[in-house]
Formats: structure tokens, sequence, C-alpha cells
């Protein structure tokens, strides 16, 4: 089942458009026969993701648009909207994808943390305050994506900054859902998506072989596009080494830890390593 929102003739924007799960859902949208912008940093990675769009777009470069785009800046943001406003109209689609992982220390410069939380939060929050008003406004049935982590719920040890901006991205995504379905005669749904281990230009880190426990960025698309047909909010992506079930345990084990006063991600404490063990197997 496909969401109304992903009818043919109607306007897709994904951020981080050029590569990874971005390119991916860009051609998917494209392929279901919407109009598509994809933004991203500048470059010929963005000219040729937009050539590779043209070539599946039943419009051909007539349905495509590449925008330039910072979107921790709010005024690029901005532009970015209006270019899209006055080349294809109202936006039905809205994915805000774009994110970085340079890794981080908890004590590490204050710039690398700023440039994450910048581009994968503020972004999030950047796009969303600049579509959705006039998403709501038209009322035709809308989406926006907005790509969280597992990092930003279970919130594994070694790259705080990151974790934090997808904790921030699920925090923002949650309540502007509940914004969303209290607005009268919305017709737009937000969605979460988290996805697995996927192999993508951020992930690689020097691979040139996909992992065999990685799913690829269009493996994910398809699974996102599935559920959200369902209707799901919390799109939890499995792969070829984690299935749901097993992100269900760690996510509840991870509540656990407030719930039952343990130490903070006593999942990797090494007095909780057995009780984790074996609270796995109870799946």
């Amino acid at each position: 089942m496909i969401h109304p929102a992903l009818a043919s003739s109607h306007v897709a924007v994904v951020t981080g458009g050029a590569s990874g799960i971005g390119f991916a859902a860009a051609k998917r949208f494209a392929a279901l026969n919407l109009k598509v912008c994809i933004a991203d940093r500048d470059g010929e990675p963005l000219r040729a993701a937009a050539a590779a769009l043209a070539a599946v777009a039943s419009g051909g470069p007539a349905d495509v648009l590449a925008v330039p785009t910072d979107v921790g800046d709010r005024a690029s943001v901005r532009q970015l909207h209006e270019a899209v406003r006055s080349r294809f109209g109202p936006v039905h689609v809205l994915m805000n994808n774009a994110g970085v992982q340079p890794g981080s220390g908890m004590f590490g410069p204050e710039a690398h943390w700023a440039a994450v939380i910048q581009t994968n939060l503020w972004g999030v929050i950047h796009g969303t305050q600049e579509f959705a008003p006039e998403m709501i406004a038209h009322g035709e049935p809308g989406l926006i994506i907005n790509t969280g982590s597992k990092q930003g719920i279970t919130t594994p040890p070694g790259d705080p900054a990151y974790n934090v901006s997808k904790a921030g991205v699920k925090a923002f995504t949650e309540a502007l859902q509940h914004e969303l379905r209290n607005t009268p005669d919305c017709r737009v749904s937000a969605h979460l998506l988290i996805p697995g281990f996927v192999v993508t230009p951020l992930t690689a880190r020097g691979r040139t072989e996909k992992p065999a426990g990685a799913w690829t960025p269009e493996q994910t698309v398809a699974f996102m596009l599935e559920r959200l047909g369902a209707g799901d909010f919390y799109i939890l992506c499995p792969d070829n080494e984690v299935t749901r079930e097993m992100d269900e345990r760690r996510i509840l084990w991870a509540a656990g830890d407030i719930v039952e006063n343990r130490p903070p991600l006593s999942r990797w404490h090494p007095d909780y390593a057995e009780p984790f063990r074996r609270f796995l197997e109870q799946q």
C-alpha cells in the first residue's frame, strides 16, 4: 500500500539527497512519478545524482531539481523552499535526511560537536519549520520523514555528539507528530526513520564492499515505504545481522536503566554483561 502523499505529480524534497539513503529515496520517489528536489552540499555528487534521477523521472530533467543547501543555515533552507516552490509548487513529501558523523569525544573540540548538532538536529528543525506550515495549509496529504538513528535511542558509548543529535531528532519528531495530529484539518503526518546497519558514504569508512550484515540504502527505503503505507510512526529497520526482536530487547533494556535504577549505559557495564545476555535470550 502506497501512502497517499506519494501520488503522481506530487512534489518531494530530500535533504542529503546526493548519496546513500537520501538518494535511494529520491530515486524511488522519482520512479513513483513524483517531482523530486534533492538538496545537498554543492559539488559533483549533487550534479551526478540529479542526472541519475532525471534518467528515472517520467518527465526527465523537467521533474528534477538539485539545490546546493546547508541545512544548518536557516536562510539556506529558506532559499531551498523558495526554489522548490518556484519550480514545482506545493510540497507533499519532506525527507529531512542530511546528516554528518565525523566522530566525537566527550571532551573533544567544540567545533566537532557544533557541526554535528547543527546539521543533524538543526537541519531537521529548519527543514520542518520552513516547509511544514505550507504543507499543512495546502490541505493535501503530506509526509515529513526525519532520519533518526538507533544511536539516538540506545545511545551507545563512542560518539556522544552524534547520539545527542539523533536523540534530539527523536524527541523533536515525536513532538511534531503530536502537533500535527492535534492541528484541525491537517493531512500531514510525521515519521521517524530509524535505519539499521546500512552501507552509505557516511558509514563505509573506506570499505569498498558491502559487509554481509548490512542492508543497502535501497533495501532501507523499500522497508520505509512499506511501513509508511502501514502508518508506522517509528520505522525501526532491521538488517542482515539484527532482527526486530533484537532491537526491541535492546531498547527495552535501555529504558530499564531508568526504571530499575541501573547505572547508565549498563548494557556496556561489566557488572551487567551476563544479565543483559540472559535478557536478550528471552526474546
